[in-house]
């Protein structure tokens, strides 16, 4: 089986839905469809973020730099996707919480933002690297080369493509019998949300190569 290593591109779209303060944000995250909550979690993934690294996700950012919240930001910052079931599930917490924090200060809600949200989605565009690899040694030789939209592809978005969460190396793993379940097991455990996607990529090549190692 050969292994075809893919890079991507995200193209963000705007849904036409913006928020000015905490009210018109909840009311809006309850319309947003799903591509919504995706986009604004993983897109970030991809988004060079050098001024706020520590809120990963597009919603903590704007609540701390624009709303100037920062108990909510760090609230919303905390959530690790990996941790629900679905997108509807990670709505859900969202809303929790910004009810929540609208509960303990009212006046909260009508504050208004130095910047609207603007809520959006995102067309993946996928091209080939024309890199392959037929033997996990292959693989794991070009791993250290795999560009972040590679990583972002096949790790990430691999994840919405599979009903189970699979990556695609742990897919491509399956197929090539059972002496390769350890090191699917230890790809299954790497969180891909927290870090960057350099980092999710050292994780990687971390693990093919102590597989590796160990079968020496």
């Amino acid at each position: 089986m050969t292994f075809v290593i893919k890079d991507c591109a995200l193209i963000p779209i705007s849904t036409g839905m913006r928020a000015s303060n905490l009210s018109e944000f909840k009311f809006a995250l309850n319309a947003a469809p799903p591509e919504c909550i995706y986009h604004h979690f993983w897109g970030a993934l991809l988004q060079s973020r050098f001024d706020d690294p520590e809120y990963k996700n597009d919603f903590a950012v704007w609540v701390y730099r624009d709303l100037r919240d920062e108990v909510l930001a760090e609230l919303l910052a905390i959530i690790d996707p990996v941790d629900y079931s679905d997108l509807e599930s990670l709505r859900s917490e969202i809303i929790e919480l910004v009810e929540q924090r609208i509960e303990q200060k009212e006046w909260l809600a009508w504050i208004p933002a130095t910047r609207p949200f603007f809520f959006l989605r995102s067309q993946i565009v996928v091209f080939d690297t024309g890199k392959r690899a037929e033997t996990v040694e292959e693989l794991a030789t070009l791993l250290p080369e795999l560009s972040p939209g590679s990583v972002y592809y096949h790790v990430v978005d691999a994840r919405r493509r599979f009903p189970v969460g699979l990556d695609d190396f742990s897919a491509w793993l399956e197929g090539l019998g059972p002496e390769y379940e350890p090191l699917r097991e230890s790809l299954m455990e790497i969180d891909p949300y927290f870090g960057s996607l350099t980092d999710l990529r050292s994780h990687l090549c971390e693990a093919f190569n102590s597989f590796l190692e160990g079968k020496r």
